[in-house]
């Protein structure tokens, strides 16, 4: 799969602080990678240097082939970038506004109209699209900095923190518009909000004092943290007999029950042992309801990442 983002030690030293140290990473076409960290961790500062915007101290990042410092106008060209606080000019109108930013985009003359119309569509920006910007909530003057973002079309968008101030209902839709924008356009998104990351990103970045502390899928990350695999079981008669034969199946490291859920542990690198768990739960006359991976939840992960404590486990 192509490369569209490259990132090679990145580095930004702000006098003897370093904002971020020595980041390297690379995003897949369209893939979409959430960035997360706690605040003040570096990662706006990575999507600034990354879209352009601020230079690096040391290191190299490259987007669709074009080096960020060599080639900054390709690098824009293949950009949109949202930013925590969205660019918008507050007296002009939404449509306006767009006009302004698909021809700032280059976008070609014949093209504009429908390109201003898809950003709308995509953004349900429709009902306001006359109205002047200032006048607008704050959801939807956040969608007009998404609109502005995607009016070009392009290969790559950069979303920091793309939900701030919507409704519920807002944020579903910007998800589901985020969903169905992978494979065509490749995503890099900023998120405080954990749930958001799990419902939209196939691939997490977790960043922690300037640094990168893990970078995996969120199942991934599950695995590494536990060191292993844990099982969750509801049945429907959990007797001592049936416990103590899930317990003696090789591989099994630990077994605890409260009422009729068995969580069972796993030693890592055992392979597929669930068929075998299933198995002597049912001989036992057990009587299997629910059977399947016991989950973390993302602000487990998250917590355990970008604590002192966690943060130097994963670094061993």
């Amino acid at each position: 799969m192509t490369t569209m983002i490259q990132v090679s030690g990145l580095t930004k030293q702000y006098g003897p602080r370093r904002a971020i140290d020595e980041l390297s990473f690379d995003v897949k076409k369209g893939e979409i990678v959430g960035f997360l960290g706690p605040n003040g961790a570096g990662k706006s500062t990575t999507m600034k240097i990354i879209t352009g915007f601020m230079p690096a101290t040391f290191g190299a990042v490259t987007v669709n082939g074009f080096d960020v410092f060599d080639d900054p106008i390709e690098v824009k060209r293949a950009i949109g970038y949202l930013p925590e606080n969205p660019p918008l000019y507050m007296e002009m109108t939404v449509t306006d506004y767009l006009e302004f930013a698909a021809r700032l985009n280059q976008v070609p003359k014949a093209d504009r109209k429908k390109q201003i119309a898809w950003a709308i569509e995509k953004t349900n920006l429709g009902n306001v699209s006359k109205r002047i910007i200032g006048n607008l909530s704050k959801g939807f003057k956040q969608r007009v900095g998404l609109a502005q973002a995607m009016v070009h079309n392009p290969q790559v968008l950069i979303l920091d923190e793309p939900t701030v101030g919507l409704d519920p209902k807002q944020i579903i839709e910007i998800r589901e518009l985020i969903k169905s924008l992978a494979g065509d356009h490749t995503i890099v998104l900023s998120s405080h909000i954990l749930p958001e990351v799990t419902a939209t990103c196939g691939r997490i970045i977790v960043i922690n004092r300037g640094r990168i502390v893990a970078e995996d899928t969120i199942d991934g990350l599950t695995m590494r943290l536990k060191k292993g695999l844990l099982l969750q079981m509801t049945v429907k008669n959990p007797t001592p007999e049936g416990i103590a034969a899930i317990r003696e199946v090789p591989g099994v490291t630990g077994i605890s029950a409260i009422g009729p859920k068995l969580v069972i542990e796993l030693a890592p690198n055992q392979g597929e042992l669930r068929d075998a768990v299933a198995a002597a739960a049912v001989t036992k006359g057990m009587g299997i309801l629910e059977f399947g991976a016991e989950k973390v939840s993302l602000e487990e992960i998250f917590l355990q990442l970008t604590t002192s404590e966690g943060v130097e486990n994963e670094i061993q």
